[in-house]
């Protein structure tokens, strides 16, 4: 552990160098995208830092008590020896998770998908209600999120909802809602009182440039519409809603919300590059039989990921196998406690990954 908190510590020093050039600092995307890395990098600096300040502490304790006759001296050093001893235990555990490989993802804005699924207009409603309970934690998280595209249910609630997330760390916490969200309640509509169980499902995906990602122009087909809307002014009356097929894929990406059709163009092409990468990402995880690590971090978009039950206000995250009580505070955004839980369980199997 010596030599990696050293290489840590040096590294962060190196970019802290580059950043004081002047020539680093006049290129603005070059300036910001060190300046992303020295904040990825500054948990595993200052864990660096500590354990070698402990394990230089029990080194000179180790000398006086090898060199020195003095008694006083030596009990000092006895005493400094012991709670080095029990501080360097701690700050080498702290180091070991800093040291883990970060996802270079989780620092980007993201984008949220959420659907209806199985359920009917109880489906929808918990789509627009788990929708907001996200936005909500993202404001309180000082993350600025944009509408991309909505698709209202006649009877109320959500059919389906594409939003963006940006902000640092966006992806690296909601990227664990990825999953079947399944609820259990007694429906407004219900008269018997019966609770009745429906499904929503969430995809979270890095934010992808057009840089990133390479896309044959031949193998997109582009379709122009007009926007749908509720009536009144809101409605377009230009063809300015776009759809966006991936031929070689069969992904089919729409945008309406924004007024000109190069706006929701460009908004279109940002859902396919994120799903394109996002789908490559999954293959690859698959290939190297990462099916935890991948459930956990990513998702699992098969089976259901956590159940809400109403009734007996719990929340169940079947990734974990734990239960989280206060329906009601994380509908209104109180994700905390859960994504916390989800974090530490992925810095787990990382760090049995890496010590295999």
């Amino acid at each position: 552990m010596i030599e990696k908190a050293k290489q840590a510590i040096a590294e962060y020093e190196a970019l802290e160098s580059q950043l004081s050039d002047p020539a680093v600092y006049n290129d603005l995307k070059k300036s910001q995208k060190l300046a992303q890395e020295r904040r990825a990098m500054e948990s595993r600096f200052l864990a660096a830092k500590n354990f070698l300040q402990y394990w230089n502490q029990k080194k000179d304790a180790e000398e006086i008590l090898e060199n020195e006759t003095d008694e006083e001296f030596l009990e000092m050093a006895k005493t400094e020896l012991d709670a080095a001893k029990a501080n360097l235990k701690t700050a080498e555990e702290t180091l070991k998770l800093a040291c883990i490989p970060q996802d270079p993802n989780d620092e980007k804005p993201c984008l949220v998908e959420i659907r209806a699924g199985v359920g009917g207009d109880e489906s929808s409603l918990f789509a627009e209600e788990i929708s907001r309970a996200i936005l909500r934690f993202s404001e309180n998280s000082k993350w600025k999120t944009e509408l991309i595209s909505e698709s209202p249910n006649e009877a109320g609630g959500m059919k389906e909802i594409i939003f963006r997330v940006g902000g640092e760390g966006a992806y690296g916490k909601l990227k664990f809602e990825s999953g079947v969200h399944r609820v259990q309640r007694i429906p407004v509509t219900e008269t018997q009182g019966r609770v009745h169980t429906s499904v929503v499902s969430i995809v979270v995906m890095p934010e992808v440039e057009e840089s990133e990602i390479a896309i044959d122009p031949n193998d997109l087909r582009i379709d122009v519409f007009r926007s749908s809307g509720a009536g009144g002014q809101s409605v377009n009356t230009t063809d300015s809603a776009v759809r966006i097929t991936h031929l070689p894929t069969g992904i089919v990406v729409s945008c309406q919300n924004e007024r000109s059709q190069q706006q929701n163009k460009d908004r279109a092409l940002q859902v396919l590059f994120s799903r394109l990468q996002a789908a490559e990402e999954e293959k690859r995880m698959q290939e190297l039989g990462e099916k935890r690590l991948a459930s956990i971090g990513s998702g699992d978009r098969v089976d259901k990921i956590r159940t809400y039950n109403f009734p007996q206000d719990r929340i169940t995250d079947h990734r974990i196998g734990q239960n989280f009580s206060n329906i009601s505070g994380v509908m209104e955004g109180n994700l905390e406690k859960i994504i916390e839980a989800l974090q530490l369980e992925e810095q787990k199997i990382k760090l049995g990954t890496e010590t295999r």
